[in-house]
């Protein structure tokens, strides 16, 4: 059929008859949920790839079990609410890594299975699945661990200095973290580990975040790739070392107050930066809302690590923030494209 135009005011129009009108959204990409998924799995690559060369083939192992485990729980839930299968896109397979990378590389096995459990159950499946869950899954599980068996979750082990040594079963010898140090004797000339210690991972901590080296790869790669914002790691770790620095320079002395250099660098702080923060589910949809939560997240950390009973505070900032996330997305929320605010309205009127 020949192309009829009309022509308005000297413009040449199309032929309206062939236009074609459907619902939004009208501009499409290419990304899907299993892409993105897939990427931060492959993010995550460099810390499971450093947490099993320093902790062994027992890391491994406890990724595997709860990767497993929670593809496992989320297929029967599916079952169980008569939902399509939804393992396909591999947000499970995710939260699973996620789960493993905050577990001591000393876990018992039922602990990795308990903790899949909650944080696919608990955590996201009883919402009715992804994309309604207001909690991250990884942290609701690491915290059900926290709450019942403390003294397992803070059990740590030194890494090993070489592949021969966790290739050969050595036994491994328990550590406190630097975190839960006086820092002064952690970082004392001849002292328990060095700032390229805590660069590299030599030191004692969780599966995923000992290696800050690791995690920077991480954190450098899913900016790159734009599916997380960079002003969410920059804003939390950022607030944190503000605050950790002010008060270090007020109490050089005091044991408490650890330079932020070392708050930086251990501790659940960046993986929690890069890899739970950014979440783009239990977080901010804007720009604006994701920088007040990283910055709500950071002060949380900060006061938890200083004046707290507890070395860490990661896990509570990440669930507090999670919870005002729908209170931030309210205040933040933009004016919708050509919507006319309620005082012109009035005033037109």
């Amino acid at each position: 059929m020949a192309e009829q135009n009309t022509e308005v005011q000297g413009v040449r129009m199309p032929d309206l008859s062939r236009l074609v009108v459907s619902s939004s959204p009208h501009v499409h990409s290419d990304t899907s949920i299993r892409g993105i998924m897939l990427s931060v799995i492959l993010a995550l690559m460099p810390c499971a790839i450093a947490s099993v060369y320093y902790f062994g083939w027992r890391a491994l192992w406890i990724m595997l079990v709860t990767t497993a485990s929670c593809v496992a729980v989320e297929a029967i839930a599916n079952a169980m609410m008569r939902q399509r299968s939804t393992i396909g896109d591999c947000s499970a397979a995710l939260t699973g890594l996620i789960l493993a990378m905050n577990l001591p590389p000393t876990s018992p096995i039922w602990c990795c299975v308990v903790a899949s459990i909650f944080a696919m159950g608990l955590g996201k499946m009883v919402y009715g699945g992804l994309g309604y869950n207001p909690f991250n899954p990884a942290m609701v599980g690491r915290l059900i661990l926290l709450l019942g068996v403390p003294g397992i979750m803070n059990t740590f082990i030194l890494p090993v200095k070489s592949v021969s040594v966790w290739a050969t079963g050595a036994e491994a010898v328990t550590s406190a973290t630097p975190l839960s140090m006086n820092w002064m004797e952690c970082l004392a000339k001849g002292g328990a580990f060095s700032y390229a210690d805590m660069f590299w991972g030599r030191i004692p901590g969780s599966l995923g975040e000992t290696s800050f080296f690791a995690i920077l790869i991480g954190g450098i790669f899913l900016i790159a790739r734009r599916i997380i914002r960079w002003q969410v790691p920059v804003c939390y770790i950022g607030t944190v070392a503000l605050i950790t620095g002010i008060a270090h320079a007020v109490a050089p002395n005091d044991p408490r107050f650890a330079p932020l250099t070392m708050h930086i660098m251990t501790g659940g702080l960046a993986f929690a930066a890069v890899f739970m923060a950014t979440d783009m589910v239990t977080t901010p949809v804007n720009r604006t809302g994701s920088v007040i939560f990283a910055v709500g997240c950071g002060v949380i950390t900060a006061v938890v690590r200083l004046w707290g009973s507890y070395p860490e505070g990661v896990t509570y900032s990440i669930l507090l923030m999670n919870a005002l996330t729908p209170l931030i997305d309210r205040l933040t929320a933009g004016k919708p494209f050509g919507m006319r605010t309620a005082a012109k309205e009035v005033k037109k009127a």
